[in-house]
């Protein structure tokens, strides 16, 4: 009879704790804390911490484990054992964020767009806000993919940390969503109107360059958006295309014949 008490005694306690949790967290929820559509906040209790990660019970069958520089590069206190933790994770199940429950955190929502093409790390984002400013963010690890992604142009609304680092990103309305359709989802996408120029090609891309000759004879040099290098890599001396240049004189696309490439150029 022990064994059976001592299970219900167990589920009590239990329940109580994760309601407890529970209250602490919807107090902080109405103040400071931002989430995206999609994101959603696990609580948890830490059961153990080891080789700088905390294995986190949430209850969810398999423990989250949570990389301690989470916290750490913010100034944060290290997680112990017993902590009970907010656990703040994407769309994709990804991790976010993590706070003691009752920790202040302090996310700020930017509504906006990409103002240009990610570098080639895609760690470091520029955004133009809703008002016109541009401003410059470093990407957390866990948000790269999703913010490389993003078509320039697009409408979408970025998390950013108390580091004042983008953690997460998501398309802000159904008008931007058929909008990024209507783009192609591009990853190399353009900042403004393209011009396009056609011609013939006489230097194919090198160092970061390449140079056709128009209609009008005249030769023109640009140079490439890192996200299109490898598409004009596969032009040819002699083979004619249409670059599609942006307005800082780069290019964004190019549009060329793929049945040329078959034929023997002089490079």
């Amino acid at each position: 009879m022990a064994q059976p008490f001592l299970g219900v005694l167990a589920l009590l306690l239990s329940v109580i704790v994760f309601m407890s949790i529970a209250d602490a967290a919807s107090e902080r929820a109405g103040t400071d804390t931002q989430l995206l559509s999609g994101d959603r906040v696990l609580l948890g209790t830490v059961e153990e911490v080891r080789s700088d990660q905390a294995r986190i019970n949430t209850g969810e069958g398999q423990p989250r484990f949570v990389p301690m520089n989470v916290r750490k590069d913010k100034g944060l206190l290290d997680l112990k054992k017993g902590d009970q933790v907010e656990i703040t994770v994407n769309d994709q199940n990804l991790l976010v964020d993590v706070h003691k429950v009752g920790e202040s955190s302090h996310h700020r929502v930017i509504q906006g767009q990409l103002a240009e093409p990610l570098d080639t790390g895609h760690d470091k984002a520029v955004i133009r806000t809703k008002e016109g400013k541009e401003e410059s963010h470093l990407v957390r690890p866990v948000a790269r993919s999703k913010v490389a992604s993003i078509p320039v142009g697009a409408d979408v609304t970025f998390l950013i940390d108390e580091l004042d680092k983008i953690v997460d990103v998501t398309m802000g309305t159904t008008e931007s969503i058929h909008r990024s359709a209507e783009l192609g989802q591009q990853k190399s996408p353009l900042k403004g109107n393209l011009s396009q120029i056609a011609g013939v090609i006489v230097t194919p891309l090198k160092n970061n360059t390449i140079v056709i000759r128009t209609e009008d004879g005249k030769e023109h040099a640009y140079e490439a958006r890192p996200l299109i290098q490898e598409r004009l890599a596969q032009l040819s001396r002699g083979q004619s295309a249409t670059l599609l240049v942006d307005a800082e004189q780069q290019v964004a696309d190019v549009s060329f014949n793929q049945a040329e490439n078959s034929k023997p150029r002089q490079r």
